[in-house]
Formats: C-alpha cells, structure tokens, sequence
C-alpha cells in the first residue's frame, strides 16, 4: 500500500495567494518562483509538501481568501488515481484545525470531487470564472468542511 504524509521543508510554511494551475505560461519559472515566495512569505497559509514512498508527490495546503479558509492540493497526475491526495487530505485535516474549510474544484474533475467529498466536504454552490490557461471561463463547484 501507497502511504502519503505530508511534510514541511524545515519550518511550518504559509501562504495567502491563490493557486492557478492553468496560468497563461506554466513554464515561465521567474513567475512560478515569485508565486512560491508569497506563499512562504504569508504567515496566516499553510503549505505542507505530500510524499509517497519517500518521493514528492505533490502539495497540500490552506490559505485566507475572501474571509474563508480555502483548501487546496496538487498531486502529480502520474500518481492519480492511487488514493495520494485522498491520504493526504485526511492527514492534513488533523493538521489544519480551523474550521469552516472551502474548497473550490472544476466541475469536470470527478476524481478531486470524490476526494473531497470522502473527507467530508460538502457542496455549497458553485461559481464561474475566467481560467488564463484555458482562455475560457471554468465552473468550480465550491465545497465546504464545517
């Protein structure tokens, strides 16, 4: 059996920023650095990495954002399917104590759906939005944890 967990770099790291995965150039490293040092340098987000078999396997997190408490995970789309990011999330919800939880996810990912409705996150609307790397507006359906 796979076992994730998640881990900090040295110390607890936070962030405040929003994590956009479809980013217009997700190649262009200057943005992708300057991203991460807003995160590390934001004390109210936590950013923990999520290992597996003592690999990274991808991040795991929590963040401000319009007065909730967002939660957000990436996990390598090499290792989906493989219950990764549902270990991690449970991990980290003993780790991220506050609550309500928000969790935002495309409607169109079943699997990040099930991931967290399986942690107890329930549907409570959904909203759409303008995605840079799609050039098209998305639906996120939006998730809470009370």
């Amino acid at each position: 059996m796979t076992t994730s967990t998640c881990s900090s770099s040295g110390s607890r790291t936070r962030e405040r920023s929003r994590f956009h995965p479809t980013r217009p150039d997700a190649g262009d490293r200057e943005a992708f650095d300057a991203h991460h040092r807003r995160i590390r340098d934001n004390p109210e987000t936590t950013l923990l990495a999520v290992e597996t078999d003592g690999e990274l396997a991808g991040t795991i997190g929590s963040y401000p954002m319009e007065g909730d408490i967002e939660v957000t995970y990436w996990i390598d789309p090499a290792r989906w399917g493989r219950g990764i990011a549902s270990a991690a999330l449970a991990e980290f919800l003993a780790v991220e104590r506050r609550r309500p939880l928000s969790a935002r996810v495309a409607e169109h990912n079943h699997g990040s759906i099930a991931v967290l409705q399986r942690a107890g996150f329930v549907r409570v609307g959904e909203e759409t939005s303008y995605a840079d790397g799609v050039g098209r507006d998305v639906v996120e359906l939006v998730h809470r944890l009370d």
